[in-house]
């Protein structure tokens, strides 16, 4: 089965494998590519760290798609930095690492977490410094040819981006403003979903937008087909919109994460039938009429 259309994010799935174990777990899975959220305890970690992660990337061979900005502590409830105006060093020290990754791995999207709105600073003070640091990376999007995207988050009441227009009009202030970022939409159909968001509507309106793709089924979080999302139906509208990019598979196993797997297969013969039934039809509708000799003049 051709999995190439797909990304594992090892952040959710292979968890109960050690962490720089995950690509290679991916690869025997049949998957050529891998995303993760940010690796690392620390903005700017070790080089031995930094080191370690790429060759365990390199070993499994598979490409690294996507990774996410230094996020913060996300264990204690942090989504990002970028808005928030005290953790402007880190911010600084992790755009180095990022442009080391994006040469060494061949990544090309990043996912810059928002960051939760705080107590001590106004919504139109954070906002003003997350656009400043998506001009910030404008160097970093410019030399690697990587692409930054926002992602609208749900379950977070504090976090500001909840649906796809919040996050387009960031982009569209930032280009605005004139920056040279290179910034998309991550349009995680999970988040979207649960937030309220017209999946379909997002992919016809805002399909130029979107940089990355992100699935998972609701409730639950889980693979698709194990709740209520038409995925089938969104990846096929996506594919007609012209996005050629890579989906990652953001969700979390219900069994094993191999076991996970195998809701690709089901699609894929459920894509075969549809194709069959509609060339079918094709045909029976082209067909000549017969005509018989008691039809004849």
């Amino acid at each position: 089965m051709d999995h190439s259309r797909y990304s594992v994010n090892c952040s959710m799935i292979f968890t109960e494998l050690d962490l720089l174990e995950r690509p290679r777990a991916a690869a025997a899975a049949g998957f050529s590519a891998v995303e993760f959220w940010w690796p690392f305890a620390a903005a700017c970690p070790p080089s031995r760290e930094v080191d370690d992660f790429v060759r365990a990337i390199n070993d499994a061979g598979v490409l690294l798609s996507g990774l996410n900005l230094f996020a913060g502590d996300m264990s204690a409830g942090e989504r990002g930095i970028l808005s928030l105006p005290t953790r402007g060093r880190e911010f600084t020290d992790n755009i180095p690492v990022i442009q080391h990754l994006a040469e060494v791995t061949g990544c090309r999207v990043f996912n810059a977490l928002y960051g939760n709105r705080v107590s001590d600073e106004s919504p139109e003070a954070q906002d003003a410094v997350a656009l400043e640091r998506l001009a910030d990376l404008a160097s970093f999007t410019k030399t690697t040819g990587a692409e930054v995207v926002l992602e609208p988050l749900s379950a977070v009441p504090s976090y500001p981006l909840l649906n796809a227009l919040q996050a387009i009009s960031v982009i569209d202030a930032l280009r605005a403003s004139g920056a040279a970022t290179k910034v998309k939409l991550l349009a995680d159909f999970y988040h979207l979903a649960v937030n309220g968001d017209d999946v379909s509507n997002v992919i016809r309106t805002f399909g130029s937008y979107i940089g990355h793709v992100q699935i998972a089924d609701a409730p639950g979080r889980n693979e698709p087909g194990t709740g209520e999302l038409p995925i089938a139906s969104w990846l096929e509208e996506l594919t007609t919109s012209g996005y050629t990019g890579r989906i990652g598979l953001e969700y979390r196993p219900r069994s094993t994460s191999v076991d996970s797997f195998t809701w690709l297969e089901t699609m894929a013969r459920a894509r075969l039938r549809g194709a069959i039934r509609r060339v079918g039809a094709i045909t029976r509708s082209s067909e000549t009429p017969r005509v018989t000799s008691d039809q004849l003049p």
